[in-house]
């Protein structure tokens, strides 16, 4: 048995990635959340995660970090987690790493809020670029590497859907409009029964923070 410490549901993009990814693959685990959206630094987590900070996962007092590191941990003993196609495999793991490690302009004008449901307005050209390159992702690993086993990016569901799942949630809530191949593969990751579960779960949340929640007015009121 596993323990999984994340953040606020409505809030904690990363904390959602390695939920999803144990949630689909009926990985057990014992949730626990703590209070951290809209902080930095907080030493109080320093006994919960070595950086501090959520997602941290626990097997028997041993913590891994960082949720690409807790996905790889993970697919040790679960190896579905990744395709079995080593040239599929080798570019869910590419864009993984480049989900976790890029699309900065991006998160910081979209944050995470899926209590929100806006009209949305044009994109900045630097957040125009990422999404450009997020439906560019998606739209190649569909062509390429798609198999006929289901809808996720290389067909069966693996680490990098679990990666790309809150970059999905956020072109929901700001009302990114997107290319058919882009757009259907959003619909089939909003319409995942653990995805449906987090959300449902983020809407009961009372814990608010103004600094997120004052980009309804940005982004032309609610629809």
């Amino acid at each position: 048995m596993f323990d999984l410490y994340i953040g606020n549901k409505n809030y904690s993009s990363w904390s959602l990635r390695p939920w999803l990814l144990m949630k689909h693959f009926a990985v057990p685990f014992t949730e626990h959340m703590v209070s951290v959206a809209g902080r930095d630094y907080n030493p109080a987590l320093k006994p919960l995660a070595g950086n501090a900070r959520v997602p941290c996962l626990h097997e028997d007092g041993f913590q891994v970090w960082e949720s690409i590191a807790i996905a790889e941990f993970l697919a040790e003993r679960y190896p579905a987690m990744w395709p079995a196609d080593a040239r599929a495999r080798a570019r869910a793991r590419s864009i993984s790493a480049e989900m976790h490690a890029g699309f900065a302009h991006l998160r910081t004008a979209m944050p995470m809020n899926l209590k929100l449901k806006l009209q949305g307005r044009p994109a900045t050209p630097e957040v125009q670029r990422d999404i450009d390159r997020v439906c560019e992702i998606w739209s190649e690993a569909r062509r390429d590497f798609a198999t006929p086993d289901g809808p996720w990016l290389f067909g069966s569901f693996s680490v990098a859907d679990a990666m790309f799942a809150p970059i999905v949630c956020r072109l929901d809530v700001y009302n990114v409009s997107l290319p058919p191949v882009a757009a259907a593969y959003r619909d089939a990751l909003l319409a995942h029964p653990a995805l449906r579960e987090w959300s449902a779960a983020a809407l009961l949340e009372s814990e608010a923070h103004a600094h997120y929640d004052r980009l309804v007015e940005e982004y032309g009121g609610l629809r």
